[in-house]
């Protein structure tokens, strides 16, 4: 393992992920704060101070199985370097960014992991895979949005079935309360998920230069650093994808809000105790679709839904490439 790095770039090359961790806050805030806007149940302006808080304190109520699938499961440790690392961050930040402006809700975690991959890529060629890890991560990016749409389409018939005997004003009244409840729980599940990624990724840069020992883990200084980019992040909210999210894909009442963000919460808490990294926005988009569905299926505006799938199939090759291009460059530089 290359161990001749300096203090000063180390350091940098955590600041740079810990921009990544900020961005992915920003630009997965819609995520967690889409429904409970568009339902008008907070304000923009305090949705997300109510969700930034929840993504902080995540770390109390998960363990770290996604960081050490991320440090340890998707490519080779003896792969990374600083240029793997630096090159990944580069592509996922990009890809992020140029999502983000464009208002397309895309996965910064499969932006991170396409990132890793196109970085062990371009250093060892296909050798440098985690098959096991990386089929579970591919996976994941179709049946977490199912699982979340299939919860919440029946969390909208078992609350409709419920409810069946109160007025609307009543079923309106009670579930922008629970909204709350729901909204916080997805930004415990969004916080617990995400976080991880960026932790997984200063962890095992630490531990390429042996400041970890011999064994691979999470130092607690690296857990708080990256709730707290993350949760500043989602402070600096993201209204672009907000908007396509929350009001481009499905109009959404209090009722309907509830049940899409516990659908996905439900999801991400079993993700996350089970160490897959999930798309968090790919969740909440097929819980949204799973709630306009339960009403009709003109309810959902399936061309929006459509181009953000084509979004999710491009991340991961699109990351990837960016991320080879940018370590052939700084191998050519050095």
């Amino acid at each position: 393992m290359d161990t001749t790095l300096t203090l000063p770039i180390l350091i940098a090359l955590i600041g740079v992920a810990l921009l990544f961790d900020f961005l992915n806050g920003l630009h997965d805030a819609a995520n967690s704060i889409a429904t409970i806007v568009s339902t008008r149940v907070l304000r923009p302006q305090y949705a997300v101070a109510w969700a930034a808080f929840f993504n902080f304190i995540a770390f109390l109520f998960f363990g770290l199985h996604v960081a050490q699938t991320i440090g340890t499961g998707i490519i080779e440790p003896s792969v990374i370097d600083p240029t793997v690392i630096f090159a990944a961050l580069v592509g996922a930040i990009a890809w992020n960014l140029i999502t983000w402006w464009l208002g397309i809700p895309s996965s910064s975690s499969h932006a991170l992991i396409g990132g890793l991959v196109g970085g062990g890529i371009a250093k060892a060629g296909l050798s440098a895979m985690l098959w096991t890890g990386l089929t579970k991560t591919l996976l994941a990016i179709v049946v977490s949005p199912l699982v979340g749409f299939l919860l919440a389409l029946v969390l909208v018939w078992i609350v409709s079935w419920l409810s069946v005997r109160s007025t609307p004003f009543a079923v309106d009244r009670a579930f922008r309360i629970l909204q709350f409840v729901s909204a916080s729980l997805y930004s415990l599940g969004h916080g617990g998920n995400d976080a991880q990624k960026t932790m997984g990724i200063i962890a095992v840069l630490l531990f390429s230069q042996g400041y970890l020992g011999t064994e691979f883990s999470v130092p607690f200084w690296v857990v708080l650093s990256c709730q707290a980019a993350m949760a500043l992040g989602t402070l600096m909210g993201g209204w672009r994808i907000v908007r396509t999210m929350g009001l481009r894909i499905t109009k959404l009442t209090p009722m309907q809000g509830f049940c899409a963000e516990t659908g996905g919460a439900a999801t991400l808490f079993a993700a996350t105790w089970l160490g897959v990294p999930v798309s968090t926005t790919h969740t909440i988009t097929g819980a949204i679709i799973g709630v306009g569905a339960a009403k009709r299926s003109s309810a959902v505006r399936w061309n929006v839904a459509s181009s953000i799938v084509y979004a999710w199939v491009i991340t991961i090759p699109a990351s990837a490439a960016i991320s080879a291009v940018t370590y052939w460059i700084v191998q050519t530089v050095k």
